[in-house]
């Protein structure tokens, strides 16, 4: 049997074991049902934020909503709803679409903040990414993941000709102090990149 359909088995009898469930009301169905997702109040304005490196930010929800909380909380933490990233993402799809100055990233690409590999090697994926995976189909953009990198706690660009010219959507589940996506738009900047632009899930 080819390993794609292995796979797919496997995911096939996972689904009739342990059938996907919304983490918010646990009807069976989706990770986020589209009545818990009614429920959020996904923002429809967006102000411009001027950091240090980074030059704006975008976020669909504040984190204080509990909903939220306890949807990256699943996503991040064990057991690992990995399949919520769809989710996450299409809630900033439809923050970007709900702004009346829609934002036009066409010419830009994704770089997903980056996990050490102890990390990810424990999760299993990196959260960013798999949210980035899913902005990039709704985009129609580029996704690099292999350009920045974290090593004992550093970030480090290691393509810069990757970088050099392009702008930059860095993106994360949520954002808090600013000083991850700072940090990372600063080695970002430093290897050329032209403009960079935080996105996430939400924002404390």
């Amino acid at each position: 049997m080819q390993p794609n359909k292995i796979i797919n088995l496997k995911n096939l009898i996972l689904d009739i074991i342990f059938p996907s469930s919304c983490v918010i009301c646990q009807t069976e169905g989706d990770y986020l049902c589209q009545d818990c997702k009614g429920t959020l109040e996904v923002l429809t304005s967006h102000k411009k934020y001027c950091g240090k490196n980074m030059d704006d930010l975008y976020f669909a929800l504040p984190y204080q909503d509990s909903s939220i909380k306890n949807l990256i909380k699943k996503f991040k933490n064990e057991p690992f709803v990995k399949e919520l990233g769809k989710s996450l993402a299409s809630l900033i799809i439809d923050h970007f679409n709900l702004l009346d100055n829609k934002p036009d990233f066409s010419d830009f690409v994704l770089i997903p903040v980056p996990l050490e590999k102890r990390k990810l090697k424990w999760r299993g994926f990196n959260q960013a990414e798999e949210i980035g995976k899913e902005l990039a189909l709704s985009l129609k953009i580029p996704l690099i993941s292999d350009a920045l990198i974290r090593e004992s706690g550093v970030f480090l660009c290691q393509k810069p000709e990757k970088i050099k010219g392009k702008k930059i959507l860095l993106i994360d589940d949520f954002f808090v102090t600013g000083s991850t996506t700072e940090e990372c738009s600063k080695i970002l900047k430093e290897a050329g990149a032209e403009k960079i632009i935080g996105v996430v899930v939400a924002r404390e």
